[in-house]
């Protein structure tokens, strides 16, 4: 398979040595500020860039009928559009803010804890995530994607606050740490005890591998897809 890779830091280095592993070829390696590159070569792309170009790179792929994986978190605003795009060519996308497969049973895991938990009003819902000092957006896309498992499934709360606490409102502590790639701990916490969850990433390779089987998943199919239907879970 010919897999592009869109933006070339860190991940998408890490990718590149997971795909070649598996047999694929990269045939196409941008960097995150690069506009003018032929996509028609690739069979599938993987979008690791940055938020104000990711949208873009997306609707490039779907626009000539590249199946496209975006991991790049910061650019939700434009989700909606590029779900219409990708229903009106027809194409195929998934976005996930975390292909790691450990984090995708996580946010399964995290779930069912705030089903269990909703109707006990005694315990309190906070969570801290930790990333390395690079990272652009804050609190990560996989927190946010925690939290709104946790404001679905507990009336308690209907939205978050980043660094701050206020009624009805998931406190969200984010902390920027040299080399961290990713801690995330979702607490519940009474005056009697805590209950802790959390999710540790050693390296990046769970998530470049989990982007690497998304793609190798996506192929010859159209729609609109998440790490769930890749996984069949949840």
């Amino acid at each position: 398979m010919n897999i592009a890779l869109l933006g070339y830091g860190r991940m998408g280095q890490t990718i590149e040595q997971i795909a070649i592993k598996r047999g694929h070829n990269i045939v196409l390696k941008v960097d995150k500020d690069d506009t003018d590159y032929d996509i028609t070569k690739a069979d599938v792309a993987i979008d690791f860039s940055i938020p104000n170009v990711a949208f873009n790179n997306i609707s490039n792929c779907l626009n000539n009928n590249v199946p496209v994986i975006s991991g790049t978190t910061g650019w939700l605003d434009n989700y909606d559009n590029a779900v219409a795009l990708c229903e009106e060519k027809k194409g195929a996308f998934i976005y996930a803010s975390n292909f790691s497969l450990g984090v995708n049973i996580f946010f399964e895991l995290n779930k069912t804890l705030a089903k269990m938990m909703s109707t006990l009003e005694q315990y309190n819902v906070s969570m801290e995530e930790i990333h390395h000092t690079k990272k652009l957006d804050a609190p990560s896309g996989t927190a946010i994607t925690l939290a709104e498992g946790i404001i679905n499934n507990n009336p308690h709360y209907d939205g978050w606050m980043l660094d701050d606490k206020a009624d009805k409102k998931l406190p969200i502590v984010a902390k920027r740490i040299e080399d961290v790639p990713g801690t995330h701990t979702v607490t519940y916490q009474s005056e009697v005890d805590t209950i802790t969850i959390d999710h540790v990433a050693h390296n990046r390779q769970g998530f470049a591998l989990g982007a690497v089987i998304a793609s190798e998943w996506i192929v010859g199919k159209t729609g609109v897809f998440t790490m769930n239907d890749v996984l069949n879970i949840g």
